[in-house]
């Protein structure tokens, strides 16, 4: 399936761009199995606070919600070291990006589309990985819902990449791997595009997708270009 012409591609961060598998490898000599585990906690329990109504005079702050879900997930698996959870934190400025990704980003800028990222990450969170992965130069904007001081999904945040780019949301087209994520947008009215990286059955979300990939290296395909 094609989409209708767009002005911009926005893109999610963690997930969309960045792997974060690195995260538990970095930690496995030392909990083996428990890794893994961890990190599903971990993330799980990130996004649930990320979801709550921020508490009154709150400011949208995810190295914090990330370091409180941390604590959450390191007592739920029995960890308790305080030099492996600063391990564990530093992983988020640094995801290796997925292999397709400095490539299609390349290819999207040589189509003429303009590019960024909108993520849920801090500033610092979010511009220490793009740079730790050298994709600045391939992006036009690097986007926090810091800035803003809510959370995806809230239609604030999305808007925000429609206003950086001066498009009406039909005009952008969005791509994330993360279906709550894809609802929002679609709902917000960005043209969606879900990544399915593990080929995971579809759920009743996401809502609106126009288009389904494997990976990025698809992407200028759906575009139609």
């Amino acid at each position: 399936m094609t989409l209708a012409p767009v002005g911009a591609c926005v893109f999610d961060a963690y997930g969309t761009l960045f792997d974060l598998g690195g995260i538990p490898r970095s930690v496995r000599v030392e909990l083996g199995d428990r890794a893994d585990t961890l990190m599903r906690v971990w993330r799980r329990r990130q996004l649930e606070i990320s979801w709550l109504p921020l508490r009154p005079g709150a400011h949208a702050d995810f190295w914090r919600v990330t370091d409180e879900a941390l604590d959450f997930a390191m007592e739920a698996v029995g960890v308790d070291d305080r030099r492996l959870r600063l391990r564990l934190m530093e992983g988020w400025l640094t995801p290796a990006p997925y292999a397709e990704v400095a490539k299609t980003l390349g290819r999207l800028r040589e189509m003429g589309y303009r590019t960024a990222i909108l993520s849920n990450g801090s500033v610092r969170m979010i511009e220490g990985a793009v740079a730790a992965a050298g994709l600045g130069d391939r992006l036009d904007a690097v986007l926090s819902a810091e800035k803003v001081g809510r959370f995806k999904p809230d239609p604030l945040v999305y808007q925000a990449a429609a206003t950086h780019f001066g498009l009406a949301p039909e005009s952008v087209c969005f791509i994330s791997a993360n279906a709550w994520d894809v609802s929002g947008a679609a709902a917000f009215g960005f043209q969606v595009v879900w990544i399915n990286r593990d080929d995971t059955p579809a759920e009743k979300l996401p809502l609106g997708t126009r288009a389904t990939v494997a990976n990025l290296a698809e992407l200028p395909i759906i575009l139609g270009r």
